[in-house]
């Protein structure tokens, strides 16, 4: 059992957006979310190496000349529309994505390779409604004190075969980024970016209030989840961070 702060309501995490780089929408949110025990690996990489993988209308956002790719597990937890209760067998499951950072009409967002899940009902529905590619796989994740123990290995029929199993732990106090570092634009980022098989593409906002990070240590036993989207990670050791919870609001999709 993985043990949960209850979320905030949505009117405490639409108030606390003063860090956003643009404001956000006027229209109504439709889903709510908690991200918790969440790692933030992240290895630098070329942008030259990203761009066959990322749509053409997308500019890969770069930090120094640097791109950065991010491989993050974490417990996605009360899952809601809108209106409606959590749907039981749908609400909670851990989740694992691979991303990196582009930018489009100056709102810098994340770009994902790949989303595993351990919910089908959730992984068609992702992929139907958002777009994204989501996989279904066989995870699990338990803790030991601080320690989190996570395990992940794709299931979905057709798609590259792709692992991971790690232990991961905070190692400092909880603190917010400071605005213009590295750390800063890895974390804080309030949209999405989709395309559909047709190459149209889609922009989705998020909000939620600054993450509250803690530097972090890991043992990655095992990690094929870039290499499965095309991508080669380079041999030095990751920027590692950690999030104990966040609550998240998200809305619909918008062409762009």
């Amino acid at each position: 059992m993985i043990s949960l702060l209850t979320p905030q309501p949505p009117s405490a995490i639409l108030a606390n957006d003063a860090q956003r780089p643009w404001p956000r929408p006027t229209s109504p949110w439709i889903m709510a979310q908690t991200w918790s025990r969440l790692l933030f690996a992240h290895w630098p990489v070329t942008p030259e190496m990203l761009r066959p993988l990322i749509p053409a209308r997308l500019s890969i956002d770069t930090f120094d000349g640097r791109a950065w790719v991010g491989v993050v597990p974490f417990y996605m937890s009360h899952v809601r529309a809108r209106g409606l209760s959590p749907v039981p067998g749908t609400n909670a499951f851990c989740e694992l994505n691979v991303r990196t950072y582009v930018t489009h009409e100056h709102k810098a967002g994340v770009w994902f390779f790949s989303l595993d899940a351990a919910n089908p009902l959730a992984v068609f529905g992702a992929r139907r409604a958002f777009h994204l590619p989501y996989y279904n796989a066989r995870m699990a994740l338990q803790h030991d004190g601080e320690t989190v123990i996570y395990q992940s290995e794709r299931t979905h029929r057709g798609a590259p075969p792709a692992a991971f199993r790690a232990r991961y732990r905070p190692t400092s106090p909880v603190y917010h980024a400071a605005p213009g570092t590295l750390l800063a634009w890895l974390t804080e980022r309030y949209c999405l970016y989709a395309a559909d098989r047709r190459g149209s593409l889609y922009r989705g906002d998020i909000q939620h209030a600054p993450w509250p990070l803690h530097d972090a240590e890991a043992d990655l036993t095992q990690n094929t989840m870039a290499q499965a989207a095309g991508i080669t990670l380079p041999d030095s050791a990751p920027l590692l961070h950690y999030t104990e919870q966040l609550d998240v609001l998200a809305w619909s999709l918008r062409r762009v």
